[in-house]
């Protein structure tokens, strides 16, 4: 078959993303992509993350013709997680052009999954859902012998419309031997193009790989419509394979290892910082993972010791009362301790903030701040909580939504509920935060060099306070112990 392959999410139509100027290839289409190619399917690629403009992907359905399209969503990048209504819109228009030239249409996403009705009403012939490279290879099958609308009933793993109501076949198995899988296929992309925008901007190049699948924690707000709470790794033999490749084939420099939770498996990160040795490999990256895993053994010093630059931590709120109504099961003592330990080793940790939790208030707030000035991290990511469906903290505040469901791009940071502060708030208090952070950075390395940032940032904070009075009626946030 001649299949055309691309995914919903458009980089171009996300400006925060869009101004980063960092580039990630998407992995999860590279490695359908993959898997197609090894069944001799006949693949055009279209990358819509370099995409300039979303509607050569309706150019490509036209003058390509093809004999299916396939929409396959990169979910190993939290930008698609995060189910963006600009990006569905795009793929609704994508799904009605395809069926307004009887092409058949593929969707695997995690907002297909979430909201299925949007694509299906719009002619979508299936959705994958859970895992979605076995479900691919028999839905191609499938539509090559032009038996899909009878053997769909028997594929696992579908979503699809039948008599006007939403039929899902059971769900499939997780693989378990994740080794088994083809690597992504990087051929089908410009590397290039992607090297170049790194080293123009930053003066290195990075790209992504992902050696795990899933997240057994429970974090009450944490979409998993895939892979749910199962974790199942790809061995770190295979990985070190995979990096020596990507730096001989494309010169990379760093690393993001994509996983929602980096070497949970006890001794896997050992084993893999004695596998990049013994293949001479040298390379820095940055992951992700829990503050209570970071103390753990000798995790730290393992991941020292195989190049990890940067650690990056949901930390999500300096207060206790907020992890716990999150079911995070970590303490803001582990934060703390782990920011510390990490540290000592030259290592970098950064955190991810949530602010706008149901039950959040003004003093939660403040030892949220309070903690980032203390641990004083590399970065810190903040957002908005967003109660995406399938999450207990959706099913806790659904009846509090008004009425609209998704963010439009990742910097929207819409809380959505009633019960919390405006959005505007959440943007100023983002904002605010920042640059409190800012001033710590700078004051704390005493780099005089940047003064005159110290007093812009300084400027900045004044004057968002006094705009986030408004909502805080006569109680104010407080700076006079931030500077």
């Amino acid at each position: 078959m001649r299949i055309l392959i691309g995914q919903s999410y458009f980089r171009v139509l996300d400006p925060k993303e869009l101004a980063r100027r960092m580039p990630y290839p998407p992995l999860g289409t590279l490695y359908a992509a993959a898997i197609l190619k090894r069944f001799k399917h006949e693949v055009i690629f279209y990358d819509s993350m370099m995409s300039r403009n979303p509607d050569e992907f309706i150019e490509k359905i036209e003058t390509i013709k093809p004999d299916l399209i396939l929409l396959y969503d990169d979910e190993f990048n939290y930008l698609t997680k995060m189910c963006l209504s600009k990006m569905r819109d795009k793929a609704v228009q994508f799904i009605k052009k395809g069926k307004s030239k009887n092409i058949p249409v593929v969707v695997y996403s995690s907002d297909a999954t979430d909201f299925p009705q949007s694509y299906l009403s719009a002619g979508c012939d299936a959705i994958i859902y859970g895992e979605g490279e076995e479900t691919l290879k028999e839905v191609i099958t499938s539509f090559s012998n032009d038996s899909f609308r009878t053997d769909k009933f028997n594929i696992n793993g579908l979503k699809f419309l039948q008599n006007g109501s939403i039929h899902i076949t059971y769900k499939r198995k997780l693989l378990e031997d994740l080794n088994n899988l083809p690597n992504p296929d990087y051929s089908f992309i410009n590397m290039n193009e992607y090297r170049d925008e790194w080293i123009n901007n930053h003066g290195y190049f990075s790209t992504n790989i992902s050696t795990t699948r899933g997240c057994p924690y429970r974090c009450n707000w944490c979409a998993k419509p895939l892979y749910g709470q199962t974790y199942n790794s790809i061995s770190p033999e295979r990985v070190a394979h995979q990096i020596k490749n990507l730096i001989e084939n494309y010169s990379v420099h760093h690393l993001w290892i994509t996983d929602d939770i980096f070497g949970l498996k006890l001794g896997w990160i050992k084993e893999f910082a004695v596998e990049l040795k013994k293949q001479n490999i040298k390379v820095e990256y940055k992951c992700l993972t829990r503050p209570d895993l970071l103390l753990r053994g000798d995790t730290i010093n393992d991941l020292k010791e195989s190049g990890c630059k940067d650690i990056w931590i949901g930390a999500e709120s300096g207060s206790q009362k907020i992890l716990d109504a999150m079911d995070k099961g970590t303490t803001v003592e582990q934060i703390y301790e782990a920011s510390r330990r990490v540290k000592e080793t030259g290592m970098d940790i950064s955190f991810f903030i949530q602010f706008g939790y149901t039950g959040e208030n003004r003093e939660d707030i403040k030892l949220t701040r309070k903690m980032i000035r203390d641990c004083l991290p590399s970065d810190i990511g903040i957002s908005v909580s967003y109660p995406l469906p399938g999450t207990l903290f959706y099913e806790k505040v659904k009846n509090e939504l008004q009425g609209k469901t998704n963010w439009e791009d990742s910097d929207d940071l819409d809380p959505m509920l009633r019960s919390v502060y405006e959005r505007s708030f959440y943007k100023m208090l983002h904002r605010f935060v920042h640059a409190e952070y800012r001033i710590y950075k700078i004051t704390r390395s005493r780099n005089w060099k940047k003064l005159h940032y110290f007093f812009f940032y300084l400027v900045k904070m004044i004057f968002l306070r006094l705009k986030m009075s408004k909502f805080l009626k006569d109680e104010k946030l407080s700076i006079s112990n931030s500077i």
